[in-house]
């Protein structure tokens, strides 16, 4: 069953409506009240979709829309698992309020291995914003910091969880920049020449979005600006305050893989990361259609593939950056581990001082008190994008439920315990229950077990104390209710869209007591900080991060369906309490 909260927001006026969009909801009536203590539900709605969303605006030039606000995104209440009771937001106590990004895709878009070329037949190649992708995070930091804590619980945010695809083709130039943006301080947003940008978008072809040129390329033909000094703008140093909070990282596909897919390490590939030759559009569709095909079902044949065309071409000179290599995994948690990348803590970002040694990729830590989070790694190592786990990790995951107690201090230095059965565990990861389907060989422990996320899902079940799953990946909005064989083992899983296609969410996750036999979850999305529209003078950071929202609207590749719709938004999910 799934019903629609009444709900009510002061705002300047005094008034605030809220439209539900189109989908499976019954019609209703958004309600505005004056007087928040008797209606709403929300200590603060304020910078949440629950206040405004950005839209496309009615009308532009041939197919392409500017961003305004658009009404706010109502708050759903799901009661699949478990009832809604009355009176349990006079009951209900905080207990942890989490931040949720995922799939930053930090762009290092002057690498020579890309191959952006296969854009028309995968979007994620080339996107006509990829330049800005540092300074739409920049905003969303700014956006996050902004924020009291949890919208329904008023709680201070415990901690923030970055799941996955933090970098998007695993070169430690991305990975920089990455923990510079969470850290803060200065990077510089660009490789090879530090006086001007070598990518694909100044070469003058049809087939990418010549930003600063009046050629008429495929996305001028549906309505992209020309705008002169765009990509000059992109390549000078910005700075970042860093999260106000700490901040925990979870491996994704592309910071293990070339593009996400193909494993690193292969033939001489990495060689040509660093190097001074970056292909251009090949000449033949075959060409372009053989190395599109091994990203999708042989990754292994892609570093052979990249090497016959850069011997055969047509390719470009750009200068090379040492700063391009590829990082291994283990190099990953190492570079985690460095004070210069700390920020708000802790150290290491979840990843053990000894990972780098142990190559152990996942790790369970202290949310709040009573409430704990686990940090999986569904990585396939051997390429490919999807994932599966490992048996190693699911046996430690299970001792982690079942056994043994928790001890923590909390804000006053107050030693707290919980046993194992009283505390509750959030799951996160990067990859989905539905995008767990391969179980192949990992190549450091080839003769391991490893397991798809149908059983991961049952796995789960057995544990009353799994109240929810968190996760990215898909690069939509998708919130899944999972029914055990009681109403106590049941959990929800909470998919969010990605930080570089629209609608760029993050989400708010509150974990909540309603101190009647049920929890509430409440997940409320977020967008950045950057204003809905400026004008396309404006190269500043927010102006950039405006229009890389803007940009990622209109991109030839964009999958509508990663919205989702009011299920998969604001909502209240409602779970037995295992407590």
């Amino acid at each position: 069953m799934v019903n629609l909260s009444r709900r009510s927001v002061i705002k300047a006026s005094g008034v605030l409506g809220v439209a539900a969009t189109a989908g499976a909801l019954p019609r209703w009536s958004p309600t505005a009240f004056a007087d928040p203590a008797v209606e709403s539900r929300a200590v603060s709605t304020a910078g949440t979709t629950l206040e405004a969303v950005g839209v496309p605006k009615a009308t532009g030039p041939q197919r392409y829309r500017r961003i305004v606000a658009g009404p706010a995104w109502p708050l759903v209440v799901r009661t699949e698992l478990a009832p809604a009771k009355p009176g349990r937001d006079d009951r209900r106590v905080g207990v942890a309020s989490i931040v949720q990004t995922t799939d930053i895709h930090i762009v290092d878009a002057e690498s020579p291995v890309r191959a952006e070329f296969i854009h028309l037949d995968n979007g994620s190649a080339f996107r006509p914003h990829e330049k800005m992708t540092t300074h739409g995070a920049i905003t969303l930091v700014q956006r996050i910091n902004s924020l009291p804590g949890g919208p329904f619980s008023g709680r201070a945010f415990d901690c923030l969880v970055s799941t996955g695809d933090n970098t998007d083709n695993h070169e430690f130039a991305e990975l920089d920049w990455m923990l510079t943006l969470l850290s803060g301080g200065t990077l510089r947003p660009s490789t090879g020449d530090p006086n001007r940008y070598e990518g694909v978008q100044v070469w003058g072809s049809a087939l990418y979005w010549q930003a600063e040129s009046p050629m008429a390329d495929i996305y001028k033909r549906r309505g992209f600006p020309q705008i002169p000094g765009l990509l000059a703008s992109t390549i000078t140093p910005i700075t970042s305050p860093g999260l106000k909070m700490r901040w925990y990282s979870v491996f994704g596909n592309h910071d293990d893989s070339v593009q996400g897919t193909a494993p690193s390490g292969i033939g001489f590939i990495d060689e040509f990361y660093v190097g001074g030759t970056k292909i251009d559009v090949p000449s033949g569709q075959a060409q372009i259609d053989r190395i599109s095909a091994a990203f999708r079902t042989d990754p292994a044949a892609v570093p052979r593939l990249f090497g016959e065309l850069m011997t055969k071409g047509p390719v470009r000179a750009v200068t090379p950056d040492a700063r391009r290599r590829p990082f291994t995994t283990r190099q990953y948690m190492a570079e985690h581990l460095k004070p210069r990348y700390t920020g708000p803590g802790p150290v290491g970002h979840g990843f053990a001082s000894d990972a780098p040694t142990s190559g152990i990729t996942y790790y369970s830590f202290p949310i709040a008190p009573g409430v704990v989070g686990i940090s999986m790694d569904t990585t396939n190592h051997a390429g490919f994008v999807d994932g599966s786990i490992g048996d190693v990790q699911l046996r430690w995951i299970e001792r982690l439920l079942t056994r043994g107690s928790r001890t923590y201090y909390d804000a006053t230095g107050r030693k707290v315990t919980h046993a194992a059965d009283d505390t509750l565990f959030v799951m996160f990861s990067h990859h989905t229950s539905t995008t767990m389907e391969l179980p192949i060989p990992d190549p450091e422990h080839p003769l391991e077990a490893r397991f798809t996320g149908k059983y991961l899902v049952e796995f789960f079940k057995r544990f009353p104390n799994v109240v929810a799953w968190v996760n990215g990946h898909t690069h939509q909005n998708k919130i899944t209710p999972h029914r055990g064989r009681t109403a106590a083992q049941s959990f929800w899983e909470i998919n969010t869209a990605s930080h570089i296609d629209f609608p760029q969410n993050a989400r708010i996750v509150e974990v909540c007591d309603n101190k009647d036999g049920t929890l509430s979850l409440f997940a409320t999305l977020i967008e950045s900080a950057a204003p809905y529209s400026v004008d396309y003078s404006d190269h500043s950071v927010t102006g950039l991060a405006s229009m890389y929202r803007e940009f990622s609207y209109n991109d030839i590749g964009r999958e509508p369906s990663r919205l989702g719709g009011p299920l998969d938004h604001n909502v209240e999910l409602l779970l037995t309490s295992p407590r």
